[in-house]
């Protein structure tokens, strides 16, 4: 996509102020698992990130606790014509350094987002219907497209707006460093320590009333067992990705309570498709394969026959997850009912291993986080077992998400288990940002590390965006998920119920999003 145009017309707006509430001056402690690798909030499309940059930048709408959608930075939003959306945004917003919020800082953001440099799986997806920028006066933007996309308002609630005034010549580092973390949130910036710790502190002028905490302290304690210990000890108030070895003794602490929500993450395999080399993948003897396996069709449904999608939810799992044949789950907007989970068939498995050329099956590395999902390791595990059994020998690197995150954007792995939330609530989130064609102008494939592709899928994907009615809509999306199955363009495994633990008293709003935020914890009255 060419670099976008903003034109600028007259207007006038209408000027209105949020009333303020009291809050309490309280310290909230957070322990999260997955680890915060930057405060760039368009740097990376991870949820430990997210969770945290929100507490700084807000988007123009944002997803509520059941993934639907609601007016933030823009008071609200309509098509004008059929490719133009006009969004009026709301007035009295300052940033942190006291500067006016304006559809300036929109359009900075927009042109920013799929720029960053050394991005890993940034946010570029959510600006692709983009074609245009008109700001007809400071609180009044338009955005023009080249076709109808209902999809604009889903799209940009994805996306965190930050200022032109700080952003421009800022780069990744300016954020990490809290230079440029200057946003309109509830909280201010404090310190930050890669994968580590950030803090924050209230931001006392914030337009949506003064936030419940003074202060908030993000902790990344990557260690299931040692998470649940610092809520058990008092050192901190909330724990997130609680595993499920783990709930029935919090469950009996007096102390503790649990929140828990189905989720929107699915857990699921992937395999590298960029040419015919093969990695981490060898012939029984260790010798390298003249082919690439993951490109042949049998090979990619052999490997996913071969999986006990109900054992792996019964019993890794031990009922934290649910069997899935797709990545969306049942009750969401565009869900396929027809698409089930594959049953396991060992079997059948090594029927089509052998009809794809390789009857002795071969040697494969299954590579995982060990520190990011609930029982992700032990997943991985158990479908190396399945694989094994299928004749396909496997066995399992585990590494913590800070060097497997980085080796994965890269594309060094052959097979990988990872997860995805499709925090839209619908299915283009996945079809667009992890199986969609890779192409940085179509603004596809952000976080498609093993470069899988199908042009049937990708037409079908933007069949959708420009499709108004919300029924075909859903018809296309529908057809695009039964085709991605059907290729194996992923191999589902489970979708998540996102669990959290809290000291008592502590009212908490889980989310289907998962993610864990200082907003969503109100202190005990009284």
């Amino acid at each position: 996509m060419p670099r976008l145009k903003i034109t600028l017309s007259v207007g006038v707006a209408a000027l209105g102020l949020m009333v303020a509430q009291p809050a309490m001056a309280q310290k909230l402690t957070i322990a999260i698992g997955g680890s915060v690798t930057s405060l760039d909030p368009h740097f990376y499309n991870a949820s430990p990130n997210s969770s945290v940059t929100s507490h700084f930048f807000e988007g123009l709408a944002q997803l509520d606790s059941n993934a639907q959608i609601r007016p933030l930075l823009a008071e609200s939003w309509k098509a004008i014509e059929p490719t133009v959306w006009e969004y009026k945004l709301r007035p009295g917003v300052k940033w942190h350094d006291g500067r006016d919020f304006t559809a300036e800082d929109v359009a900075f953001t927009i042109e920013r987002t799929p720029n960053v440099p050394n991005s890993p799986g940034g946010f570029g997806a959510y600006v692709r219907g983009v074609q245009r920028i008109e700001i007809v006066d400071p609180l009044t933007i338009r955005f023009h497209t080249a076709t109808p996309y209902p999809m604009l308002p889903t799209d940009l609630a994805q996306l965190l707006v930050i200022s032109r005034h700080i952003g421009q010549g800022a780069a990744t580092e300016d954020y990490n460093s809290g230079k440029a973390a200057i946003g309109t949130g509830p909280y201010r910036f404090g310190a930050y320590t890669p994968g580590s710790r950030t803090s924050m502190v209230r931001n006392d002028g914030y337009w949506g009333g003064k936030p419940d905490w003074a202060e908030v302290d993000f902790r990344v304690i990557s260690s299931a067992p040692a998470r649940a210990a610092a809520l058990i000890s008092g050192d901190v108030d909330v724990i997130d990705t609680v595993p499920s070895s783990d709930i029935p003794r919090l469950a009996k602490e007096s102390k503790i309570e649990l929140t828990s929500i189905q989720g929107l993450r699915v857990i699921y395999l992937s395999f590298d498709r960029r040419g015919d080399e093969a990695l981490f993948a060898t012939d029984n003897d260790g010798k390298p394969l003249a082919r690439n396996p993951f490109n042949d069709l049998r090979v990619r449904r052999a490997l996913s026959m071969a999986i006990n999608r109900e054992a792996l939810a019964e019993r890794v799992m031990e009922n934290t997850a649910k069997p899935a044949g797709q990545w969306l789950p049942p009750g969401t907007y565009s869900y396929n009912p027809e698409v089930k989970p594959l049953v396991q068939n060992t079997e059948g498995a090594k029927k089509l291993l052998a009809e794809a050329g390789f009857p002795q099956g071969f040697r494969l590395t299954l590579h995982t986080p060990n520190d990011r999902y609930p029982n992700d390791a032990k997943t991985a595990q158990a479908v190396a077992q399945m694989w094994t059994r299928a004749g396909v020998q496997t066995t399992v690197e585990a590494l913590p998400w800070t060097t497997y995150s980085t080796r994965a954007s890269r594309g060094e792995f052959g097979a990988r288990l990872t997860g995805w939330s499709s925090s839209s609530g619908e299915a283009s989130s996945v079809l667009v940002n992890v199986i969609g064609t890779y192409s940085h102008e179509m603004r596809f494939g952000a976080n498609n590390s093993g470069r899988y592709s199908n042009p049937a899928m990708d037409a079908l994907t933007l069949k959708a965006g420009s499709t108004l009615d919300d029924k075909e809509r859903e018809e296309v999306l529908r057809q695009a998920i039964k085709l991605a199955i059907d290729d194996v363009a992923m191999v589902p495994l489970h979708q998540l119920v996102n669990t959290w633990a809290v000291r008592k008293g502590l009212q908490h709003s889980p989310r289907m999003d998962e993610r864990t935020r200082a907003m969503d914890l109100k202190p005990a009255k009284g």
